[in-house]
Formats: C-alpha cells, structure tokens, sequence
C-alpha cells in the first residue's frame, strides 16, 4: 500500500518515539518522586478524596477503581521501566501489534495520573505528552514503514501548538503587539534556568528581535509544515531550532522538548539500505479508524483557534485526545515570591531567628543561580509561582502545605533544596513573607555575588502554629 506509508520517514519516526518514550519515562520519574506529598493517600490534596467527588465518566482513570500509594507507584514505576525499554529499542523488537500495546499501556498509565493529579497536572504538555503518546499507538515500529495518515496528524498537532500560541499572543498581551515582552518575560517566568539571567541584559532591540522571530515561528511556519517537501523539512526545523532557544533560555517542563520531537517527524530523509513491508490490512484499518476520530474530535480545537474568546491548554474530552494549547498569552512584569520561613522558638518576639526554606527550582536565596531542570517537572515549585501571583491560586493547598512543614513531613522535605530543621525538632511557627525580585545588574553581581536583588513587599501567612491550622 504505497499510498498508505512512507518509507522517507523512517529516522524521523525512529527519533520521534526514542525520544518520546524519553520524556514518558522522565514524566513517570517524576510522578514516582512527587505524588506522595501532593495526591498521595496523606498528600496535600489525597487522590480518594478527589475520586470520591469526580466520577469515572469526567476522569477515567485506573484509581477510580482503587486507590492506595503502593498502588500508584508500581504505575508510575512501571510506566518508567517499559518507557525506558522502549528508549532501548524494545518496541522494535517485538511484533507490530505488540509494539502497540506498549504505547497503549504507556498512554493509559499516564492518562490515569494525569486525570487524578488535580490542580498539580493542570498544565499543558501533559495532555501534550497524552495526546502525542496516543498517536504514537498507530505510527507503527519496524514491521512497515510510517503510515502518512499519522504523520499528518502528527504537523496538525504541531500546528496546533505553535499556531496556537502564536494567536494567544496576538490577542492578549500588547506588548506581544509592540515587541516588549521580552523586557519582562526573562525575568518574571514560572522558574528561569540558568541563562535567563544573561538573556535579560541583553540589550531592547535584541528581545525585539526575539519577540518578531516567535510571531514568524508560531504564526508562519507552521503554516509551510502542510506544503510539500523540502518546504515541510526546512519549516520542521526551523521551529526545533527556536524551541532550543526556549530550551536554554527558561525551565518549561518537557513543553519545549516534546514540540522538537513534533517537529522532527515532519523531517524527511533517505530511507536506509533496508526493505519495509507493506502494512498489514489490520493495521490500516486500525490507522484510518484512529484518523477519523481524531478529525472529528479536532473540530472543536479547530474553532477555538478561531475564537476571540481563543482557551489556553484546554482538553475537550476526558481522554486527552484533542486539545487546544497555547502559552503567555499575558506576560507578568512584576516577578513576586513567596517565602517561607519558620523557628524552634516556643514564643515569638521581636528577636526571633527566622530560618528560610529553600526550594530546588523557584528563587529564594539571592546568591543562587537558578539550575536547569526541564524536562523533569518541579511541580511544587511551579504552584509557588502561581500562589505568588495570587492567594486565591493557593487557597485549596497552601495551608496543608504549611502543616506539612510544620510536621516536618519526610516526603514533602524532600522536595526541597533546603530544610533548616532537618536535623532536630521540627518548627513550632511558619510564617510567609511575599518579595519582590528583580534580576541584579552586572556591577551588583560582581560585587556581591547576588543574582537576584529582593525587597519585603508583605506578610503573605502570618506566623501559625500547628494549633492553629487545626482549629482554623
């Protein structure tokens, strides 16, 4: 069936899920090391807690049917052991339909975390990971050669993403219009890497530069991803290479990372000194069921990127299949964080030592650079940013936050770069002060070393004890 594949795709595929099966296993890590403080059975906000509330029709989910810790982490550990195999060639090594049920499985695991992590995976790139994880059911492994239809809708997802920032931009946030959002965005992003400090000073007329080269790469080429090649391979990468730029200059999960991966399969190039079979009738039968699905379901995403009333990282459907993304389709000029601080002191005076805690990803102590992170998801540090924006982002976790350092809960300090009371009795007061950051200059850093410069905006948590938190 010639018409039914294309043997010029097979390193483009070959890539495509060696690396996408990279990020399953990344996603699946951090989910093993993070869910017990924040969706475990004592977590923050317990998963049997959400279940009970949300049928099974509004999230399908295997924790539906029964939920405990050591439950969740043999998913999450199983789902990064057949991920890793898969990095290893393991799909490959088996037949066609088997090759299948390993991204199914894959997919399904994921989708049954992702619909019961709550506010925590309310981001974009995991209905990304899950709706590029589905395709990657039907694209086939060594047994035949990449199936056309697939590769299609692997440029309409990709379409989807860039175009759809592109839009979000345009109509949101004026300075995306006059080219100054890169005055801000550097310094005031969700959690900076370690390069958003140099990338800041550049100088206004290089971020206007910047900000033009973004509308031409969500705006104009995903348009040249549908036109024949080598039109769709140059357009291809053209947006990796500005997805790297993203990738050096900031911390966006695995965002970044999976769109090269997107944009990689659109790249054609010879087939190697190899025959590939022609694809079973099954499993043309199977591509072409799965293609019909997802054009039906993509009329939704496809008249939202049309509306002035255009939605960020929604999904349509509780399965994750067709989504709509986009991304700062607003920019924050005011970089504010919140941090926590507590004392072993019994009664608190004027005098009180107050010690900080540090997290791994979000700033706190001024003399430290930010460290790369992405693609692993620092989802606790992520909240932060949010609740630093606003109390009302925080008001469902925040306080079971806070009794958690208050017990100087084990699993919830690990999550942290720094607890001043890992080594005696846990705080008897935690209090939250809001700061205001902005990066410092050159002439401050090379003379105190600071790559943040703060100041007290307010109290944002009075100082509470256990006692409190209970009666309240």
């Amino acid at each position: 069936m010639e018409w039914f594949t294309d043997d010029g795709y097979y390193w483009a595929r070959l890539v495509f899920q060696r690396g996408l099966a990279a990020l399953y296993c990344v996603a699946f890590l951090a989910a093993a090391n993070q869910f017990r403080v924040l969706i475990g059975e004592r977590g923050i906000t317990p998963v049997p807690r959400f279940t009970a509330q949300v049928p099974f029709k509004a999230a399908p989910s295997l924790f539906q049917l029964r939920y405990s810790d050591r439950l969740f982490a043999a998913v999450a550990w199983t789902g990064a052991a057949l991920a890793a195999a898969v990095v290893l060639g393991a799909a490959d090594a088996v037949p066609l339909w088997a090759a299948m049920v390993i991204w199914l499985v894959l997919w399904a695991l994921y989708m049954s975390i992702v619909n019961v992590g709550q506010t925590w995976y309310g981001f974009g790139w995991e209905s990304l990971l899950l709706e590029t994880g589905f395709l990657a059911v039907f694209l086939g492994n060594d047994e035949t050669a990449p199936p056309i239809l697939i590769l299609f809708l692997l440029r309409w997802l990709l379409f989807r993403v860039e175009f759809g920032a592109g839009l979000i931009k345009m109509r949101g946030d004026r300075c995306w219009r006059d080219l100054t959002c890169l005055y801000y965005h550097h310094e005031t992003q969700p959690m900076p890497g370690p390069l958003s400090w140099f990338f800041h000073h550049l100088p206004k007329p290089l971020h206007k530069v910047e900000t033009a080269a973004n509308h031409v790469a969500q705006l104009g080429l995903p348009v040249l991803l549908f036109l024949p090649q080598p039109v769709a391979t140059a357009a291809a990468l053209a947006i990796a290479v500005t997805q790297l730029w993203l990738v050096i200059s900031g911390n966006f999960s695995w965002l970044n990372w999976i769109t090269i991966l997107l944009a990689l399969s659109a790249v054609q190039l010879p087939l190697p000194d190899r025959d590939l079979p022609d694809a079973p009738l099954w499993f043309t039968t199977l591509v072409c069921a799965a293609t019909a699905l997802v054009l039906v379901l993509s009329y939704r995403p496809a008249r939202n990127l049309l509306s002035r009333q255009q939605k960020m990282n929604a999904s349509f459907n509780s399965l994750h299949l067709v989504n709509t993304y986009g991304a700062f389709g607003s920019i924050t000029r005011v970089r504010q964080e919140i941090v926590i601080e507590g004392t072993d002191e019994p009664v608190l005076t004027p005098s009180t030592r107050w010690q900080e805690y540090e997290f791994k990803g979000k700033p706190g102590d001024p003399h430290r650079l930010p460290r790369q992170y992405a693609p692993y998801h620092l989802r606790l540090d992520w909240l932060m940013w949010f609740a630093a924006m606003s109390p009302s982002y925080a008001v469902r976790w925040f306080p079971s936050l806070i009794a958690k350092l208050l017990d100087n809960d084990r699993h919830l300090t690990k999550l942290l770069r720094h607890n001043p009371f890992a080594t005696g009795p846990p705080p008897t007061y935690i209090r939250a002060r809001l700061y205001h950051y902005t990066y410092s200059d050159w002439q401050e850093l090379r003379a105190t070393g600071n790559w943040w410069h703060r100041e007290l905006v307010g109290e944002y948590l009075p100082p509470v004890r256990q006692s409190d938190l209970v009666s309240g």
